[in-house]
C-alpha cells in the first residue's frame, strides 16, 4: 500500500484525489477476487494489480521520482495507524458487490431488502451508486405481500441479481439485509423474458424459520403471491405469466447458477 501512495504522490494536485478514489475501487475488486475465487488463478497480488491499472490510466505516474515529488510538495506522512485504518473495510460500500452472500449459500443466504411488505412503492437498487432508489409507484391497487429484495453476489441472464420474496412477520426497511432460507422457486415470465423469483423465509424469524418447502404453506398464501405478480403490472399494459411453483431443491440450483454466473462476471472484469 505504501508503494501505491508513493506512485499517487507523483501526480499533480488535481489528480491525487481522483487517483486515490480509483485505487480504492481497484483494491476492492482485487480483494473480492482473492476472497471469492481460487487465489492460484491470479498471476499478481492485489497491490501489483492496482499498480498496473493505475499506471495504465495515469501515464505520468512514476515510481522513480516519487520521493522527490513528495519532498517538493511537502506532503504529510501517513503513519501505519492511519494506513491500517483506511485499508480495513468494516462496512459494505455496495450491497450487490461488497456484501457477502453468506457461508450457508445456496440454502441460507443474505438478502438485501428493496421493497417493504405492504408497500405500493417500487424501490430498486441503483447499480451505479449502490443506493436504493424509487423506480415508480405501482399503477395497480395492490401492495407487495412480503418483503422483496435480491441476493448479493449473484447474477441472472437479465443482468440483475437474483430476486427474492421473503416471508416473515414484520416489514423490513429498504436497504437492510437479513438471512433467508429458500423454500421454493416461482418461475415467471415478464414481458417475454425469464424473471424467476426465489421464495424464502427469514432464517431468524421464529414463526417462519421452520418452513422447509413451499407445500408447507397454506394454498391461500401461494395464491396470494401468484396473484400479486400476475396483476401488479396490468395497468401498465405489461404481461406477466407465473408458472407452477417449484421445490426448494430447484431454488438451490437457481441460486448456485446465479453465484457461478457472478463469479464469471468478476473474472472477465479483471481480465479487462
Amino acid at each position: 500500500m505504501t508503494k501505491i501512495l508513493h506512485l499517487i504522490s507523483t501526480l499533480g494536485n488535481a489528480k491525487v484525489r481522483e487517483a486515490w478514489a480509483e485505487t480504492d475501487v481497484l483494491r476492492r475488486k482485487a480483494e473480492d477476487m482473492e476472497r471469492m475465487l481460487d487465489v492460484s488463478k491470479f498471476k499478481v497480488s492485489a497491490t501489483t494489480y492496482v499498480e498496473i491499472k493505475l499506471k495504465a490510466k495515469y501515464p505520468n505516474m512514476s515510481g522513480d521520482n516519487a520521493a522527490d515529488a513528495m519532498e517538493t510538495r511537502q506532503a504529510p506522512q501517513l503513519n501505519e495507524r492511519i494506513l491500517s485504518s483506511m485499508s480495513r473495510r468494516s462496512v459494505a460500500a455496495h450491497p450487490w458487490h461488497d456484501l457477502e452472500i453468506g457461508p450457508g449459500a445456496p440454502s441460507i443466504f443474505n438478502v438485501v431488502v428493496e421493497i417493504t411488505k405492504g408497500s405500493k412503492v417500487k424501490y430498486e437498487l441503483d447499480k451505479k451508486t449502490g443506493l436504493i432508489k424509487v423506480d415508480r409507484v405501482l399503477y395497480s391497487s395492490v401492495v407487495y405481500p412480503h418483503n422483496y429484495g435480491f441476493i448479493p453476489r449473484t447474477l441472472c441472464e437479465d443482468n440483475d441479481p437474483l430476486d427474492v420474496l421473503v416471508l416473515m412477520q414484520e416489514p423490513v426497511l429498504p436497504g437492510c439485509f437479513l438471512r433467508a432460507k429458500a423454500i421454493g422457486l416461482m418461475p415467471m415470465i415478464d414481458q417475454g423474458e425469464k424473471d424467476d423469483k426465489i421464495i424464502a423465509v427469514c432464517a431468524d424469524d421464529p414463526e417462519y424459520r421452520h418452513f422447509q418447502e413451499l407445500n408447507e404453506l397454506s394454498p391461500h398464501r401461494l395464491n396470494e403471491i401468484r396473484r400479486f405478480f400476475e396483476d401488479y403490472k396490468k395497468n401498465e399494459n405489461k404481461e406477466v405469466a407465473v408458472n407452477e411453483f417449484l421445490p426448494a431443491s430447484t431454488a438451490h440450483e437457481a441460486i448456485q447458477h446465479s453465484m457461478d454466473l457472478y463469479a464469471q462476471y468478476i473474472l472477465q472484469t479483471l481480465r479487462r
